[in-house]
């Protein structure tokens, strides 16, 4: 059965369709007016929405404009009493999938099209999970948002991915890196060969370079036999090396003749492979200034950064907080068959405003935890304990409400982070004005000046 939202500042209109679409066992919600509907259609995941075209302020195309923008699975009936010829063409160019004229017939009419609706959506949703699993979830329709930043990514990956360059991928932690590097395979003409992923950092140095080129029978103790490395197996296709600034100076040499000769040669071999394979590497450290370290190599850093491509963090796209929250919650209520609808109002209005330190990864587990601990229809969302933007820290106070992870913590980087997202929640809630947030972090302006640049705050 499906979820309905019906919208109509006709009270009798909404009470008649919500009694039939109930008869018929689906859930109902009314509304009289298009700025309520909107409100709704932020918050849950309707299969339907039956809406009338004229209404005051808000009207009904403004309703569907803003579901194919926020919901663009959900269907959308238009109903009108007015006798327009140009309206329906005008309502189906934008979106709409019936449109129906008020009149004895309206209940037989709407509630056709409504199940009609359904079981297209249902076939939408069944062929989008088969391309999906077709594709392994490479596709650009995973990189889910519509703001401003996402759509100048999406661009740039489409411009990109035609070519053969080396891409260089920058951005913090749970933002999506290896999706972005998925989306350029996918979208590039090696979309029909291998997609192969490594993590650099998840390996020691002789092991990385063993699964990178493969090694040959008795280059070491325990190679029984050969193994072909993962840039031959990529042959044709792409190769993601991720957590790129992990690889030590020794490997950065390896890889660089790799990408100067497009040849492997494996560990214990005296002959070359060539390779035909587009690297696309990532990375959540400044290459830039572990090269004036001396902690990679400068040659390899221009190789790699033929095409460098920045993923915003969550922080910087909110308006997408809300799409993908409802997505993840459609994600794991099917997964664990619970009946959680919608995410509260007032969860939402507080997660837009949540600088999201870990980014993205972090949403996703904060709704699927949320969606595991709950019994009710409507989502109550605890977000992660981090160190608030609005409460000073006092000198010996102490921070208590820190919990170290079981696995321990790299204390700097974590230091710099909560520096970081300190230093640009001060700059959101100043408008900008740099002396107010130096204020409102009790530092001197040439103190404040000082972090910008360390942390290439603009």
């Amino acid at each position: 059965m499906g979820y309905i939202l019906v919208c109509d500042d006709e009270r009798s209109i909404c009470t008649m369709l919500q009694i039939a679409f109930q008869n018929q066992g689906h859930r109902v919600e009314t509304v009289t007016g298009g700025e309520q509907a909107c409100r709704k259609i932020d918050s849950n995941l309707y299969d339907v929405v039956v809406t009338d075209v004229r209404m005051p302020v808000v009207t009904g195309m403004d309703v569907l404009q803003h579901a194919r923008k926020v919901s663009p699975d959900t269907m959308v009936i238009i109903i009108t009493a007015v006798d327009d010829s140009t309206a329906p063409i005008e309502a189906l160019n934008a979106g709409a999938f019936y449109y129906i004229r008020k009149g004895p017939k309206l209940l037989e009419d709407v509630m056709t099209a409504a199940n009609l609706a359904m079981d297209r959506s249902q076939l939408r949703q069944q062929n989008a999970a088969f391309k999906r699993d077709a594709a392994l979830h490479n596709s650009l329709d995973n990189i889910i948002g519509e703001s401003e930043p996402m759509r100048r990514l999406k661009q740039t990956i489409r411009t990109i991915a035609a070519t053969a360059s080396t891409v260089i991928i920058s951005g913090e932690s749970g933002t999506g890196k290896e999706l972005v590097a998925r989306a350029i395979h996918t979208c590039s003409p090696r979309s029909g060969d291998p997609f192969v992923s490594v993590n650099c950092g998840a390996f020691p140095e002789t092991l990385l370079e063993s699964e990178l080129f493969g090694y040959v029978k008795g280059a070491f103790t325990g190679a029984n036999s050969n193994k072909r490395g993962l840039f031959e197996l990529a042959n044709s296709g792409s190769i993601f090396l991720d957590e790129i600034g992990e690889m030590t100076l020794p490997m950065q040499v390896k890889l660089l003749r790799v990408l100067q000769e497009r040849s492997v040669r494996p560990v214990g071999g005296g002959q070359e492979m060539p390779v035909d394979v587009r690297v696309i590497a990532a990375t959540n450290r400044n290459l830039s200034q572990m090269v004036q370290e001396g902690q990679f190599r400068e040659d390899l850093y221009y190789r790699l950064s033929v095409i460098p491509v920045e993923v915003p963090p969550l922080r910087a796209r909110g308006e997408d907080v809300v799409l993908l929250a409802n997505y993840f919650l459609k994600k794991f209520t099917v997964q664990m068959g619970r009946d959680v609808l919608r995410i509260s109002p007032e969860s939402l209005r507080t997660m837009k405003g949540y600088d999201w330190p870990g980014n993205v990864r972090v949403l996703e587990n904060t709704i699927e935890r949320a969606v595991a601990m709950s019994n009710e229809e409507e989502l109550q969302i605890e977000l992660p304990n981090s160190v608030p933007s609005s409460i000073p820290l006092a000198a010996g106070s102490g921070a208590t409400g820190i919990a170290l992870p079981q696995e321990g913590i790299d204390l700097e980087r974590y230091i710099a982070d909560v520096e970081k997202s300190l230093l640009q929640s001060a700059l959101r809630r100043s408008n900008g004005v740099q002396t107010r947030a130096a204020e409102l972090l009790h530092l001197s302006y040439r103190s404040f000046r000082h972090m910008m640049k360390k942390y290439d705050l603009n």
